[in-house]
Parts: structure tokens; sequence; C-alpha cells
């Protein structure tokens, strides 16, 4: 509900302030007062496209403030905004500059103006010449069929349309997984023959290190023996025992004795002779080393070949899969990874396929309940409005909600609906927008917003000339129904009918000053007298005369009466 509306530099509003009532409230003044820039203002509270034109003369910018309270139907959006709410109240503020250049806050966090409707257009409704033409689309008579079928049809709407929106993000990604199969397939192909290559040789990290050192000792074994022979001889000797030929073993073996028998007559030569002793030792097993190492030198030709043939077969790796061995098992690794995903492309085909299938049955059988509750719903409205239009001055109208099957399952469900109107007896029934006049179109909207009023209690509604080319008994039934929809929701109406003026519970006038250079606008409310004299002005009377004052007055009193 709005509590509270403030306009500076609007048009030829320099400065307004309005307090509408929860009930019904309305707009008087004459034609060309600036009326229906309260509704302009309000529309760009509400995310409406704003103009530079719009800013009044003289003046930098137009700003708009309005005060909502009951923000059930948007308050998730200002949760995940951030809005400064104070308790169950939003500021929002708009702000145009005569350059151009837009700017909103909701709550005292800016929001980009295309955003704006968005996040608070839930909060109310704007019934306006421009907003009356869109009962003519296609979405928007869906919708009124839609609201008439109340919570219980929203629900379903809401299982069907999450459930839609999944069977097209399965349908999409189906589709890419099947226009990739080709391709997929290849490079399935690809990994599988490098893999099983690679698993066929079995490499092993470093492997390819180890067996060059092997190779490289198995072909110098030649000169590895004789190189460990001519080490053995230097350690330990002729082999056949010639004296002339000790070795280091033997001589150093020698050079101990003679330090034992000179420590034998001289301590001091006693620690050299320890030390001969050592050297002797390490000698000994040095050459004891040398032996077997020389032992361990046989020529081992098959195994040679057995090394260059693996070699061989890991060389053929590397060329293709790595610069080194481990960057060929690096390869593997992730080609197996890699393979794993593409193997899983094809059963995620078959996932989606499957879950396809569900979702479709799942909306069919949505889609036959939205449909048996817009048929419910439709014979109610239609009755409903009917008896509405007969109290609007149009006896013999006709209204039909016709749905037509679609070849498929649509975004809202399996069939099109559309209002076809006949405003009178004989009449075929046509699209209501090519029946329908400015004024009938009126009461059709009006008619159906006082049969839905149950549906969306609290909410707010705007009518900006709804009594355009209507008047007399007409007029006063539409001020009726305009009271009745206020006993549900809050109303306010821009009117020049003082049939729809006298239903009021409050009423603001909107007058007119010309200084010869600017013309200004100004709001007041009226009460008392000066509303008795506003609704005879309304009539064609004159203000000042008691005759024109008195059918004001039982105008009112007619009103007060419902």
């Amino acid at each position: 509900m709005l509590t509270g509306l403030r306009i500076a530099g609007l048009g030829v509003i320099a400065e307004a302030e309005l307090e509408p009532a929860p009930g019904m409230t309305v707009v008087t003044g004459e034609t060309g007062a600036g009326k229906t820039m309260i509704v302009t203002g309000l529309g760009l509270l509400l995310g409406a496209r704003a103009d530079s034109a719009l800013v009044r003369t003289g003046m930098p910018r137009l700003l708009v403030e309005g005060t909502f309270t009951g923000l059930d139907a948007v308050w998730a959006r200002l949760e995940e905004l951030g809005a400064d709410l104070d308790g169950d109240e939003v500021l929002i503020t708009r702000q145009v500059q005569a350059s151009g250049r837009s700017r909103a806050l909701v709550g005292g966090v800016g929001v980009p103006v295309a955003s704006l409707a968005g996040v608070v257009g839930d909060l109310a409704t704007i019934h306006g010449q421009m907003e009356q033409v869109r009962l003519g689309s296609a979405e928007a008579q869906r919708a009124v069929l839609d609201r008439a079928g109340g919570p219980g049809a929203a629900d379903a709407l809401d299982v069907y349309r999450a459930a839609y929106a999944e069977r097209r993000s399965v349908e999409a990604e189906l589709a890419a997984l099947t226009a990739t199969a080709r391709e997929r397939a290849r490079e399935t192909d690809m990994l599988t023959f490098g893999l099983n290559e690679i698993g066929a040789v079995g490499p092993v990290a470093g492997e390819d290190e180890a067996l060059a050192v092997e190779a490289m000792r198995l072909q110098a074994i030649d000169d590895l023996r004789l190189s460990a022979e001519r080490a053995a001889r230097a350690l330990s000797g002729s082999p056949e025992g010639d004296w002339d030929d000790p070795g280091a073993a033997g001589l150093v073996g020698q050079a101990r004795k003679a330090l034992e028998r000179a420590a034998a007559h001289d301590p001091a030569a006693s620690g050299l002779a320890r030390s001969a002793g050592e050297v002797s030792a390490g000698l000994d097993d040095l050459a004891l080393a040398v032996a077997g190492y020389l032992a361990s030198l046989e020529a081992d030709p098959v195994r040679l070949e057995a090394i260059a043939a693996r070699r061989a077969d890991l060389q053929g790796l590397t060329r293709k899969y790595g610069a080194t061995l481990d960057e060929v098992i690096a390869w593997a690794a992730t080609a197996a990874e890699r393979l794993a995903a593409l193997e899983g492309g094809d059963e995620r085909i078959v996932t989606l396929r499957a879950r396809r299938e569900a979702l479709t049955g799942q909306l069919g059988d949505l889609a036959g309940r939205i449909t048996a509750r817009r048929q419910a719903a439709a014979r109610d409205l239609e009755a409903a409005v009917a008896a509405e239009l007969e109290a609007l001055a149009l006896p013999h109208a006709q209204l039909r909600f016709e749905l037509t099957p679609l070849e498929g399952l649509g975004p809202h469900g399996r069939e099109a609906v559309s209002i076809l109107f006949a405003a009178n007896a004989g009449s075929p029934l046509v699209p209501l927008a090519k029946a329908a006049s400015g004024g009938e179109l009126s009461r059709v909207r009006l008619a159906l917003e006082v049969v839905l009023a149950d549906v969306d209690p609290g909410h707010t509604f705007v009518f900006d000339e709804i009594d355009a080319g209507v008047g007399g008994a007409v007029g006063l039934e539409i001020g009726r129904r305009l009271a009745r929809l206020a006993r549900r929701s809050q109303v306010i109406v821009v009117t020049h009918l003082a049939q729809v003026a006298a239903f009021a519970d409050r009423h603001y006038v909107v007058a007119k000053s010309d200084d010869g250079v600017v013309t200004t606008a100004s709001l007041a409310e009226a009460r008392g007298d000066d509303r008795v004299a506003e609704v005879a002005r309304m009539m064609g009377g004159l203000t000042g005369s008691a005759a024109a004052l008195g059918h004001a007055r039982d105008l009112l009193a007619e009103a007060a009466r419902g």
C-alpha cells in the first residue's frame, strides 16, 4: 500500500505531496491542470522509463519519493538487495536530471533503473490508457485468467515453470552433447590407442635412465675388466707371487713389519707401526672389493640385446607422448581422466534422455491440471464479469476466455489464452483489442479487477482516466465498483467525473496557476465545503450557486450510502 507520495519538479508540479487513504483516493482538477502527473510520478517509482522532458522548466531535476507498506510480494527481492527497511515500510526514490540521467534508490540502496520494475513493480498496478491497451496482449489475458484461479493455480504454475525450465536446460545439454558425439568418438579412439600403446609397454618412472646406465656398463665390459685387473695387480701384486711385484698391499705390509721391528727398540715408532697397520688393512679390504668387482664383470650379450629392445620401446613412447618417460606417464594419467569424462558423456546422454522423458511426463500431468483450473476459472470469471458489465451499462456484452491448444507444451502450459468480446447483442465474439473501444476496454478492466479483488487483497491499484468516454449513470456505477474494490485493496483514481469522485475516502484537487511565464500546479486535499464545491464544479454547475452545491451534496450522500 502507498502511504505517501512526494513529487518535485515534475511537469507543471513544482512541489506536491499526497497521502492516499487505505481505501479509495481520487485526484481531480480541471483539464490540463496536471492530474496525470501524479500517475506519471508513481509510474517512475515502479520502473517506468523516464524522459528529460518531464523535468519542470527551470529546474535541474525532478524527484519522486514514495513510501510503501505491505511488502510481502517483494520482500525476498528487498532482502536480497539489502534495502534498509523501517519495519514493514520501504522508501523508493527516483530522480531524473534535466540532462536525461536517471537514478533510483530502494531503501537507500542504488538500483539500476532498468532493474527497478523487477524489484518493486509488483507493489502497485497502474491502469492508464497504455496499460489498458496491454489487456489486448495474450500474455496479459492469460495472467488475468491465472489470477482468477487463486493460489492453487499459482502454485501449480510455479511447479510447471520450474519443470519446464529444467527440461529446457536438459534439452540444451543433450543437444550440445549429441552435436559433439562425432568429435568425442574421434578423441576417444585416439586416447584409447595411446593408452593401449603405453599400457602394452608398461613404462616405470626413471626406467629409461636406469637402462641407459646398465647398457653403458655392458657395452664397456672389456674395458672395465682390464681396468679392474690392473687395479687388482696394483693392489695385490703379481698373481703368480712374484717377489719383485708385491703390489701396494705387499709393500705396505713390508713397511708395517719394518716399523714394528723399530718399535720394539724405540717406542716413538709405535705410532708409525699402528698407522702402517691401518693402511695395510684398508688396502686388503680395497683389494678384496676390487676382486669382487672384477668377478662381477661378465659379458651378457643377451641382456644387452634385451636392454636395447626395451629402450627402443620406451623411445617410441617418448617420440609421441612426451620428451621424457615421466612426461609419458603424466600424459597417460591425464588421458585416462579425459577418456573417463568422454565415456561419461555417453552415459550422460542416456541419463539426460531418461530425465527428459520423465520431465515431459511430469509436464503433461501438470499441464492437464493447469488446463482444468483454467477452464473452471474461465467459467466463473465469465459469469462474474458479465454481471459487472451489465451494471456498467454493457448489458448485452459477452466476454469469453478461449483456450487454444498449442502444438506442444509451452512455458505456461499446453494452451494459449485469449479473451473474446462482443459489446452488443448479435455481434460476433472477436479478440478483445479489436472489439472494444477505449471506454469499453476501461470498463472490462475495472470489471475484472473488481471480480478478482479477493485474489489479491491489500494491493494498490491506480486508475488513470478509466472513466474516459462515459458519464451519468455509468459513471456512478464505475464509482461504486471502484469503491467496492477499495474495500479489499487500495485504489487511487485520477478522474474527471463527479460520480466517481463522490465515492472517495480521500479527495485531492490539482489546481493550476499561471504567472504569464510558468504554469504551476498545486495539490491540496479537499474536505468539507471545499470538497462539495469541487464536486459541484465537476458536475458542470456554477460552483457558487445553491443549486449546484445542493446537487453536489446529494451526490456525495448517494455515494456514502453505497
